[in-house]
């Protein structure tokens, strides 16, 4: 079903009218900008995330999932913010519950859920990291992955068509190499795997699964912790900092993904992990300025280390 949306001499067609997405990590960075992309192509959101305006995670960071709801709506889509921790059986459980009544339907599923950066020892090597501290990465990075896929495809596979997304950090060429953290490293290439053992398994129904990945991304806390803003983060660049000239907004990968879920060839892509740069060349998407980063394809013609060594992924 395709909706049509008329803003004063401009209509805009809404692809996903009538489908309904969970988007688990939508409080900032990408998975925000995922369920303010998916509504405002006609999707009810789900967007779910642990940090409210009455308790933060231990990511400690300002936004909060209310945010993400009120940013959905002020855009003119629908949605609903819900507290909700990935890795509690019971509240995910509880959460397809709750999409079930309300919605009777499940058509899209992105996996964006993190919260690994206060355990990540950067250079540190395995006999000297916390091991509490590593194995909570992969709580929080992967199993929280896992559990929510458990129960939400039990609601998405009840019809064809549906989609499941994983949000990684890399391909699978560059999760090939070693990410410069020992449980960083080991979740995000399981993630990437994941994707494709979701996406054997999802085929026997109709439904599809893929990974996406962002490049080098703006993220609130990247911003933060370059000292700059949204406004002037070419400011940040310097020698030390050239590569952050090819970064992007998390809105460039979301957008990307809206279109994807839209297409209705979204199959051929089963299994694969598609960069922000390839998503924006097949679907002709542009970042706010109008660029088309693709620094994953920049990275592999300049032979560059993972992005871990440019400084960004302590700040995903």
């Amino acid at each position: 079903m395709t909706a049509e949306k008329t803003t004063g001499k401009t209509t805009q067609t809404k692809p996903l009218t009538g489908k309904t997405a969970l988007v688990a990590g939508a409080t900032r960075g990408c998975g925000r900008a995922l369920a303010i992309a998916l509504a405002d192509a006609g999707a009810f959101v789900y967007a779910t995330g642990r940090s409210t305006r009455t308790a933060r995670s231990e990511m400690n960071r300002p936004e909060t999932i209310e945010e993400t709801a009120e940013l959905i709506h002020d855009g003119g889509g629908e949605g609903v913010a819900v507290a909700v921790d990935h890795l509690d059986r019971d509240q995910v459980r509880a959460l397809v519950e709750r999409i079930r009544a309300e919605r009777g339907r499940l058509d899209i599923l992105v996996n964006d859920i993190w919260g690994g950066d206060p355990y990540s020892h950067w250079g540190e090597p395995l006999w000297k990291q916390d091991l509490g501290d590593g194995l909570k990465v992969l709580d929080v990075g992967l199993h929280s992955h896992i559990i929510t896929s458990h129960y939400a495809q039990q609601l998405l596979t009840e019809r064809p068509g549906g989609l499941v997304i994983e949000v990684t950090d890399g391909t699978n060429e560059f999760n090939a190499d070693y990410r410069g953290e020992f449980f960083y490293d080991l979740t995000k290439a399981s993630v990437n795997r994941i994707a494709m053992t979701q996406a054997k398994q999802l085929a026997e129904v109709g439904c599809v699964a893929l990974g996406v990945t962002p490049g080098f991304l703006r993220s609130e806390a990247m911003l933060d912790g370059f000292g700059v803003t949204e406004a002037n983060w070419r400011d940040a660049v310097n020698e030390e900092r050239r590569h952050f000239s090819l970064s992007e907004t998390p809105g460039y990968l979301a957008r990307g993904v809206a279109a994807l879920a839209a297409d209705p060839e979204v199959g051929r892509f089963a299994g694969q992990v598609l960069t922000s740069g390839q998503l924006a060349q097949r679907y002709n998407v542009r970042d706010a300025d109008g660029t088309q980063p693709d620094f994953w394809q920049y990275a592999a013609e300049n032979n560059l280390d993972t992005p871990g060594a440019v400084d960004d992924a302590k700040y995903r």
